[in-house]
């Protein structure tokens, strides 16, 4: 199973790119993975079967080249095959899509090592090198510099992904790949270690092929924070020490003062077991365990880090203040140190009883004669004064290693590693005021209005006596509520909601004051001693519109202002207005908003933070996140950003320790620029045009979405969208309710459905008849090719339209209408790919290329070499459908989750 580029890329239309030379290890290491997976194929499956990959592989690769034949015999194929053949092919051409994706990340990591060790002549583009040193060359004080560094707060928000097939089991595998690749690449290995590394390599892949890589049963969110959270386990405990090591190396090559203690400018958050909107399984038990986890996972972390510094800290020489913290007796770092991983075990001791429902998080026995510890500053204070012994009897250099690595760790994870945000709809805390207002005799809330719902908080809030009563009957839903912010109030104690391991409360479907108010009282009357910060999440195209002028009334009232400091956080949603109005639509709309609440904010004297939720596909406002970070309007980021990575998006950026390194250092160079040199204002004209672009895409959209009659029928049938909610592939229910159109759907496996028939709509939809208009207008024309080559906005917008453009496939779309596809529904489907044809020519003309992906020929190339195993998923899993909705069996389901897991690997941004 070799990979290869072929000469043409037919159904494109495009000349296929050629592969530079710099890429050839990577083709290397793809053909060498391929022959070991096929090497395995035979062995566990038989020389037939292997026979007959080959045999797919080669008729789709000649049916790229234009050979109809060819296509017709690899679309013919699949209506014989019996049920028992599926699973192996598909899971064949799933590995080796998964094993190129291996190779593609562990070559990202030698391409930065190539520019590392080429310092002198160029630095990588983004880095560290390349930002602060152009920073200081442009005329930017280094003070300055420094100064805006150490005030970064760059917050990357882990959520769970839904469509994230992989079990942990099968990635760590596939890291430990990554890990023997490394390997290969040492120049002094001798024959027989190279044979080695063959050998484990090829063990590697016999194991992968003989572990059952689908999952038997849905997630709970539990699981699904015990799989984000095993990704600091894997990669980031090392990476960011590593990371703010460079940085401090950074600062003092470009500003001459190096990082300060207690300066992390990237810290994480969670929404794995604290987002509740639309969940029913997360619970306030659920909330408290995964606190409890996070907290187990980060003392057991701590405690293997300890202990390896304790280990090499054998020095006798130390400072008074040491030897008093150390007592009496030999090598005193050791015995201060052996203190703290007896607290550390404690702590690791209590949370396990939490996580086993023995104890309430903090509240449970301490472990020996040790004290649980649950104190950030503690921690860092007794390392301090270690670090100062160490500096004071000659060892700076000690300290500079592993005790700083420590530090640092402390720095940017604390003691629970992430801080888990709460997100609940506002409807819901609606529902909870409204039955306690009615129990105690106060009449309906729901039922007042704005101004009444005002008037009825801030009373309450100056209220000293407590308004929820100990007993009266409240419904489930409510219960669950009040239950949250009971928990909230146990979790945090007397601490500060950072240090209890909480983040921010997340209203969705804000609106108005009373919505923010209302939390502020629920955490009051449930007993949240030092309350989370509140954030609003605006979502839909309407909301985001509106958003400005709810903002305003909010920092109008003094009950909220009072509350919120001089920082206000506000969280836009990109996936939901997306799926609303479509994808260019939805970016203006981000972007409109985002400047008027700039305008806003600093009319009240108040700093924005504005908190992205971006997905992980371009349909849910994804790509890469220092190319939005650069295109974000002036004034929103200040050295201040939240975004969201989602799960699948979180094994791609942080997997590898040295991918989560340039991730960490592309994310905070690209924050960092956009502070000290944001981009220019558009131009008045340009915002006029852009707005009627938007007008017009959303209108083109939305007639297809939700004025075509037959659209919801045709989806349902020319997509896997049901077969998807039924798989045990997320935790969350794909839709918010049962039945319904797409409105119903969530954001997620409304783009996944697409993204796995190629067709790839929601990234698309209504760019290219917003686009055409303005090209056949001559005055409108020339803007429009200007804005696109002069404003980063609109420029990175295309720009990932382009790439989503490069990625679907209308013949692939076409096989899926031939297979499931009612006759009456399917001029449905031939105009979607006409609309698809039409937008990849109206975005070449704007761009002026003459293909897609003209300027990315390295993204070109990974595309063309996954198309030949991509393809074949793509039309065994119609196949497979047809045959599922027919006569439904565990073993079609199987096979069906394989090639949805393939494709997904195929086409790396799914949802």
């Amino acid at each position: 199973m070799l990979a290869d580029v072929r000469d043409t890329d037919a159904m494109n239309n495009t000349p296929a790119p050629t592969m530079d030379l710099r890429h050839q290890p990577l083709r290397d290491d793809v053909r060498m993975l391929g022959a070991l997976l096929g090497d395995t194929l035979r062995e566990a499956e038989g020389a037939d079967v292997l026979a007959e990959v080959e045999e797919i592989r080669r008729l789709a690769k000649d049916a790229r080249g234009g050979d109809e034949a060819a296509a017709a015999a690899l679309a013919s194929r699949w209506s014989s095959l019996p049920v028992e053949h599926a699973l192996p092919l598909a899971r064949a051409f799933a590995h080796f899509l998964q094993l190129a994706n291996i190779a593609e990340q562990h070559h990202r990591i030698r391409r930065r090592r190539d520019y590392e060790r080429s310092r002198d002549d160029q630095p990588q583009p983004g880095g560290l090198d390349d930002v602060l040193g152009r920073l200081v060359a442009e005329g930017r004080a280094p003070a300055d510099v420094h100064a805006a560094v150490c005030a970064l707060r760059i917050d990357l928000v882990l959520t769970a992904h839904p469509t994230e097939v992989n079990r942990r089991t099968v990635l760590r595998h596939h890291n430990e790949l990554a890990a023997r690749l490394a390997e290969r690449d040492r120049s002094d290995l001798t024959a027989d270690e190279r044979a080695e590394l063959e050998v484990a390599l090829r063990a590697l892949i016999a194991t992968l092929w003989r572990t059952d890589e689908v999952p038997r049963e849905r997630p709970t969110p539990e699981d699904e924070a015990r799989g984000g959270l095993y990704v600091f386990e894997q990669s980031l405990w090392d990476a960011v020490p590593r990371f703010l090591r460079r940085l401090d190396a950074a600062l003092r090559r470009h500003t001459g003062r190096g990082l300060p203690d207690g300066v992390s400018p990237v810290r994480f958050g969670s929404w794995m077991g604290g987002d509740r909107d639309g969940n029913p399984n997360v619970s306030p038990d659920t909330t408290r365990r995964v606190v409890a986890l996070g907290r187990w996972i980060a003392a057991d972390l701590y405690i293997r880090a300890l202990t390896e510094l304790r280990d090499a800290l054998s020095l006798e020489s130390a400072d008074e203040p040491l030897l008093a913290l150390a007592g009496p007796g030999p090598e005193p770092y050791r015995r201060v140190l052996r203190g703290l991983i007896a607290r550390l075990e404690a702590t690791r001791a209590v949370t396990g009883r939490a996580l086993a429902g023995a104890d309430a998080l903090g509240q449970g026995a301490a472990a020996a004669d040790a004290a649980p510890l649950f104190d950030v500053a503690t921690l860092r204070e007794r390392l301090a004064v270690i670090e100062r012994s160490l500096r004071s009897t000659g060892a700076a250099a000690v300290a500079d290693g592993a005790l700083r690595d420590v530090q640092r760790r402390l720095d940017a994870f604390g003691l629970t590693l992430v801080r888990l945000d709460i997100r609940q709809e506002s409807a819901r805390h609606t529902a909870a005021v409204d039955a306690i207002t009615r129990a105690v005799g106060l009449g309906s809330y729901a039922a007042l209005d704005e101004p009444g719902r005002q008037a009825l908080l801030l009373a309450e809030l100056d209220n000293p006596r407590p308004l929820v009563p100990r007993r009266w009957p409240g419904d489930d839903a409510v219960a669950d509520v009040l239950g949250t912010f009971a928990a909230i109030a146990e979790l945090v104690g007397d601490d500060a909601p950072e240090q209890a391991g909480l983040g921010a409360y997340v209203i969705s479907m804000a609106r108005t004051p009373s919505d923010v108010l209302a939390v502020y009282l629920l955490q009051r009357e449930l007993g949240v001693q030092t309350p989370l910060r509140v954030v609003p999440l605006f979502e839909t195209e309407s909301d985001l519109q509106a958003a400005p002028d709810h903002v305003d009334a909010m920092l109008s009232m003094p009950a909220i202002r009072s509350r919120i400091g001089e920082t206000f956080e506000v969280m836009v949603g990109y996936s939901d207005s997306a799926k609303d109005a479509g994808r260019l639509a939805s970016a203006w709309a981000l972007f409109d908003a985002q400047s008027k609440l700039a305008a806003v904010c600093e009319r009240h004297g108040v700093r924005l933070v504005v908190f992205h939720g971006r997905g992980g596909s371009v349909g849910r406002g994804g790509g890469p996140t220092h190319v939005a970070i650069r295109a974000q309007p002036p004034g929103t980021v200040r050295g201040a950003m939240r975004v969201t990575e989602q799960g699948e998006v979180i094994q791609a950026k942080y997997a590898l320790p040295g991918i989560a390194l340039r991730t960490l250092e592309l994310t905070t160079t690209a924050v960092l620029a956009a502070t000290l040199e944001p981009p220019r204002a558009p131009e008045p004209a340009w915002c006029e045009e852009m707005a009627r672009l938007a007008s017009r895409s959303a209108d083109a959209y939305r007639s297809v979405v939700r004025r075509e009659p037959h659209f919801v029928p045709y989806f349902r049938a020319a997509t896997p969208e049901v077969e998807l909610g039924a798989l045990p592939i997320g935790s969350r229910p794909a839709r918010r309710k049962s039945g319904g159109g797409v409105d119903s759907l969530r954001a997620i496996p409304w783009v996944f459905a697409w993204t796995q028939t190629r067709l790839m709509l929601p990234s698309w939809l209504g760019v290219g008849a917003a686009l055409r208009e303005a090209l056949d207008d001559p005055q409108r024309a020339p803007v429009l090719r200007t804005m696109a080559r002069d404003w980063p906005f609109l420029r990175a917008t295309l720009a990932m339209v382009e790439m989503v453009l490069a990625k679907a496939e209308a013949d692939i779309a076409a096989r899926y209408d031939e297979v499931l596809v009612p006759e009456a529904l399917r001029p449905l489907g031939v105009r979607l790919r006409a609309d698809l044809g039409a937008t990849r020519q109206a975005v070449l003309e704007v761009l002026g290329e003459p293909h897609l992906l003209a300027d990315n020929e390295t993204l070109r190339a990974s595309i063309a070499v996954r198309n030949p195993y991509v393809d074949p998923l793509n039309l065994l899993q119609a196949e497979l459908l047809r045959r599922f909705r027919a006569t439904p069996s565990d073993e079609l389901r199987d096979a069906i989750l394989t090639t949805v897991n393939g494709v997904a690997a195929g086409m790396r941004n799914t949802g």
